[in-house]
C-alpha cells in the first residue's frame, strides 16, 4: 500500500513539474497572416457546416457587427438601411419613437427621450432600461438591432417593457410610431429679465445661429440666461463648440485625443464670436449626453456658468463614420478618440457633476388652507366657488393669451419644475450681487 502511495505521489510530482516546464515558454504572438487565416477558417466552417444555410455576405456582416459590438458601446455596423436613416436624422426629421438609446454596463439604456415625440408623451425617461421590445428580450441585443426593431411604418404601434429605478416591477408602454420633427432651439422669458434657452438636440447645423438670433432679439431686457440641456442626447461637435463660443471669449473649449496623433485636436474660443456676458445657469440631467456634456462641462471649467441638476450620462468618445463599400451604401461607426474638457478631465463614463445637485419634479411647497387667501387671488377663488354651486359669473378676469404662453414661463410653471425654479433663484442672487 505504501509503495502504491509513493508511486502516485511520484507520478503527480512528475506531472506538475512537466506542466511547469510546458507553461514556462512565453506564448508566441501570432502573425497577421496567421490571425487572418484563423478568421477565414472560422467563416468557412460556418458557411459549410452551420445548421442553417447562410451565405458568405451575411457571415461577413455578422462578423463585423460582433467585432464592433465587442469594442465598445458606441462602435457599430451601419447597413444600408441604418446608414440611410442616420443621414436623415442629421436633417432633424425622421420616423420612429423619439428616443436615443445606448449601452450602459451591457444594458440597453435610454439616454433621453426627444421633446414632444411619441416616447416623450408616453412617459419614457432618461435612464430607463429597455427589457423587451415587443416580445423580444434585449439581453445581448446590439444597438443596431434594437433600432431596426423599433423603427417601422408611421402610425404602427409597438410595446416596450422598461425597468425604472424606484419602480417595484417592469413597466410596459404602448407607443405609436410617428414622424419625428425636432425643434432644436426655442426661447422663452422669465420675469421679463431672464432669457430661457432650450436646446433639445445638437443634430441641427443651425443651433448656434438660432441661439445668437434669440440672444440678440431679447438682449435689451436680458440680465441673465438659463440654458436648458436636459434630455439633450448630443449631436454635432461643431455646434457644441460654437455654442460655448457664444458665451466665452478665450480658452480651450474642448480637445480630442486618440491613438492616432493626427486625430488630436484643440478647439479654442474666440472673442469675435462672443455675444453676451450676463450670468448663466445650465440645466442638465441623466439624459444630457455627448455634445451637451461638452457644452455644460466647458462652461463649468471656464467658470462661465453654474451647472444645476443631476449627473449627466457620460458619453465622451469620438466616433467616425467610415464607408466600407465601394458605392458608399454601408459604413461602420468607429470610436477613434475621447473628448477632454478645458481642465483636462474626461467625460467618458463619468459625466458632468453639477455644481448644485437638484432633484427633478415639482417644487415642494407648504400646503395652505384654501381660505387663506391673498387679495390678488380672492376674485379667482370666489369665481371658482360660484362655479361649484352652479352660479354664473360676469367678472371680467385678465387671462394670458395662447401666444404669450408660448414665449413666457409663468410662476405656476416654475412650481412644476424644481430644477428650473432653483436656476431662477440662483440667477436672482447673481443679479443682486452684480449690482
Amino acid at each position: 500500500m505504501n509503495k502504491f502511495l509513493s508511486l502516485c505521489l511520484s507520478v503527480s510530482l512528475s506531472t506538475a513539474l512537466l506542466a511547469n516546464d510546458v507553461a514556462t515558454p512565453t506564448k508566441k504572438e501570432p502573425t497577421r497572416l496567421e490571425s487572418y487565416t484563423k478568421l477565414q477558417k472560422v467563416m468557412a466552417a460556418v458557411e459549410l457546416l452551420y445548421v442553417d444555410d447562410i451565405n458568405l455576405s451575411t457571415i461577413v456582416d455578422k462578423a463585423i457587427t460582433g467585432l464592433l459590438h465587442e469594442l465598445d458601446a458606441h462602435s457599430s455596423m451601419l447597413n444600408q438601411d441604418s446608414y440611410k436613416e442616420m443621414k436623415v436624422e442629421t436633417k432633424g426629421e425622421f420616423g420612429g419613437l423619439g428616443i436615443v438609446i445606448g449601452k450602459r454596463e451591457g444594458a440597453l439604456t435610454i439616454i433621453s427621450p426627444i421633446d414632444d415625440t411619441p416616447a416623450y408623451k408616453a412617459g419614457v425617461k432618461a435612464g430607463d432600461i429597455i427589457l423587451k421590445i415587443g416580445d423580444k428580450s434585449t439581453l445581448n441585443m446590439s444597438l443596431s438591432d434594437a433600432v431596426d426593431i423599433m423603427r417601422g411604418k408611421v402610425g404602427t404601434p409597438i410595446d416596450i417593457t422598461i425597468v425604472r429605478k424606484g419602480e417595484p416591477k417592469p413597466i410596459k408602454m404602448h407607443i405609436v410610431r410617428d414622424v419625428i420633427k425636432i425643434q432644436s432651439v426655442y426661447a422663452k422669458t422669465i420675469n421679463d429679465d431672464i432669457l430661457y434657452l432650450r436646446i433639445s438636440s445638437f443634430m441641427d447645423m443651425k443651433i448656434s445661429e438660432d441661439l445668437k438670433k434669440y440672444i440678440k432679439q431679447y438682449k435689451d431686457k436680458t440680465k441673465a440666461i438659463i440654458l436648458d440641456l436636459r434630455n439633450n442626447p448630443g449631436g454635432q461637435l461643431s455646434q457644441a463648440i460654437e455654442t460655448v463660443d457664444l458665451f466665452v471669449d478665450n480658452g480651450v473649449i474642448v480637445s480630442q485625443k486618440g491613438r492616432d496623433k493626427n486625430e488630436n485636436e484643440e478647439f479654442k474660443a474666440s472673442s469675435f464670436t462672443t455675444v453676451t456676458d450676463v450670468p448663466m445657469v445650465v440645466l442638465v440631467n441623466e439624459g444630457s449626453a455627448s455634445a451637451s456634456e461638452i457644452v455644460s462641462g466647458g462652461l463649468q471649467d471656464l467658470k462661465r456658468a453654474v451647472i444645476v441638476g443631476k449627473n449627466t450620462f457620460g458619453k465622451g468618445s469620438v466616433q467616425r463614420i467610415i464607408p466600407i463599400t465601394d458605392d458608399g451604401s454601408e459604413a461602420i461607426k468607429l470610436t477613434i478618440a475621447k473628448y477632454y474638457l478645458p481642465s483636462g478631465r474626461t467625460i467618458q463614463a463619468k459625466g458632468i457633476v453639477p455644481d448644485i445637485d437638484v432633484f427633478a419634479g415639482k417644487v415642494l411647497v407648504q400646503e395652505e388652507s384654501e381660505f387663506k387667501l391673498k387679495e390678488s387671488n380672492m376674485i379667482k377663488h370666489l369665481e371658482g366657488e360660484l362655479t361649484k354651486v352652479g352660479g354664473a359669473s360676469n367678472i371680467d378676469t385678465n387671462t394670458t393669451s395662447e401666444d404669450a404662453n408660448k414665449t413666457i414661463i409663468t410662476d405656476d410653471q416654475l412650481l412644476e419644475d424644481n430644477q428650473l425654479n432653483t436656476a431662477v433663484g440662483i440667477l436672482k442672487s447673481l443679479m443682486l450681487m452684480s449690482k
